[in-house]
């Protein structure tokens, strides 16, 4: 059976960050994920898990400066040392609070760059990453997200992900699988769930288009859900979606799971 985290970043916005541990928490969830807690210190953070028994289970690394453009710097040349200081915090975070695994967003390739120098530095950078991250036990996962949400973005297939692995060779270096962007970008979910599974650590969704409940949408959650199960798949999948409405209400779906209400 599925174990599905509660997305606090997208989920539960009718309450401040603080607040929605709780949120989730009553509705069912075990696990979340934030993916930019930056706002709240570790110590805070800490404080909301252990009181409402909940695993923090997934951190992105800093954007850099989303106002300018970025997202995310692992991947960007000359930056190098400015990504060390969002890893470190990254790694920070994690280590205080637990959490098993880093997104380390590679970033939009800059106007006249080659996306081949990108390329060299992302593994660069990544290999001197998950080196330190294998000294805390922690997980390195790069996700492909999509040229219509992020349009540059350097890592937009599973392809080139898988690539990336194998020329690092780092064995806490893994894809993080989000039905949303990989649709839009490849289809085929449930065969690139087989192909891949060897080297994914995580799984996302939302519906396409909307990013909003497995309800909705032109793609079968339900199913996806069963061949995760099919196939062994032992870890988290994130709801990584945006509540069309109220997010209790929203989560109908999740009922054969134990989340959510009945009444």
């Amino acid at each position: 059976m599925p174990r599905f985290a509660a997305n606090l970043t997208m989920m539960f916005p009718e309450f401040d960050l603080q607040d929605r541990f709780k949120a989730a928490s009553d509705a069912g969830f075990k696990a979340v994920e934030i993916l930019q807690p930056y706002t709240l210190t570790p110590d805070v953070l800490s404080r909301c898990l252990e009181e409402h028994e909940l695993q923090w289970i997934l951190l992105n690394t800093p954007m850099g400066d989303p106002a300018k453009g970025d997202r995310g710097l692992a991947a960007i040349p000359g930056r190098e040392s400015e990504f060390r200081d969002c890893f470190d915090q990254a790694l920070t975070y994690a280590s205080a609070c637990d959490v098993p695994m880093i997104h380390v967003m590679a970033g939009v390739v800059p106007t006249g760059v080659e996306p081949a120098a990108c390329l060299h530095t992302f593994q660069h950078n990544l290999t001197l990453s998950a080196d330190e991250a294998a000294k805390a036990g922690i997980e390195l996962l790069l996700e492909p997200l999509n040229n219509q949400d992020v349009p540059g973005y350097l890592i937009q297939t599973t392809g080139l992900v898988s690539e990336v692995i194998a020329s690092i060779n780092r064995p806490n270096v893994r894809l993080q699988y989000d039905f949303y962007h990989l649709q839009i970008m490849q289809g085929n979910l449930a065969a690139g769930l087989q192909k891949h599974m060897d080297i994914i650590s995580h799984v996302q969704f939302s519906s396409l288009p909307g990013r909003h409940e497995p309800q909705y949408g032109e793609v079968n959650m339900a199913h996806l859900f069963q061949v995760l199960d099919d196939l062994g798949y032992e870890g988290w999948v994130g709801c990584e979606y945006r509540p069309k409405e109220d997010t209790l209400s929203g989560l109908s779906w999740g009922i054969p799971w134990g989340l959510g209400s009945p009444d």
